[in-house]
């Protein structure tokens, strides 16, 4: 067991993989850089999530980084460790192959997202995943707030066009900003994600 504080690096793009994590308290951020210095955040993860596997497939090096967005308690399973557990328990490989399955599919939406949506509509759905709308008896949960440089690197759009979406969806009560260090994502939102996918 690990704790990471909010902000703290839990490991950075280029370094020798070394095992799975797995979140049981807390958010991680996942981004990529270009050699050019261009960072992209490839997404939030939330309890429950694990991340990290690559080097169960063959990665020696990450290829990714993750970042504590707020205090996180981490699981940390060394590849060798991981590979007996799921040789020996069947339920534990049943249960990490369907994750793996759900995030290559939120994986294929995304793209389809970034393909055929508009940015207001990718926004929405980012905030909706972030606050784990979907997720049985949630109807509306705080996230830690980004800032609209992040955002707008996971939309695929300008902190422009983010910011001017944001004052919209706040002035209609979608999402509320004034609740400390998180930002509050109504269920109202979702509504509104559905009308304008299905205009």
């Amino acid at each position: 067991m690990l704790s990471f504080q909010r902000k703290n690096t839990i490991f950075a793009q280029g370094e020798p993989t070394d095992g799975v994590f797995f979140i049981q308290k807390g958010k991680v951020r996942l981004s990529v850089r270009s050699d050019a210095g261009k960072e992209a955040t490839l997404g939030i993860l939330h309890e429950s999530d694990f991340f990290g596997e690559g080097g169960l497939a063959g990665q020696l090096l990450r290829m990714s980084s993750a970042t504590a967005m707020t205090d996180c308690v981490l699981l940390h399973i060394e590849k060798k460790a991981m590979m007996r557990a799921m040789t020996l328990q069947p339920k534990l490989s049943a249960v990490f192959l369907k994750y793996l399955l759900k995030r290559n599919t939120r994986y294929q939406d995304d793209l389809v997202d970034q393909l055929f949506n508009s940015s207001e509509q990718r926004l929405a759905r980012v905030l909706l995943l972030m606050a784990r709308f979907g997720k049985e008896g949630v109807s509306e949960m705080l996230v830690p707030r980004l800032s609209q440089d992040t955002l707008a690197e996971m939309v695929g759009t300008t902190r422009s066009r983010v910011s001017f979406f944001m004052n919209r969806f706040r002035k209609l009560g979608f999402i509320n900003y004034d609740i400390g260090d998180n930002l509050h994502v109504h269920s109202s939102l979702r509504m509104l994600f559905f009308m304008m996918t299905t205009e």
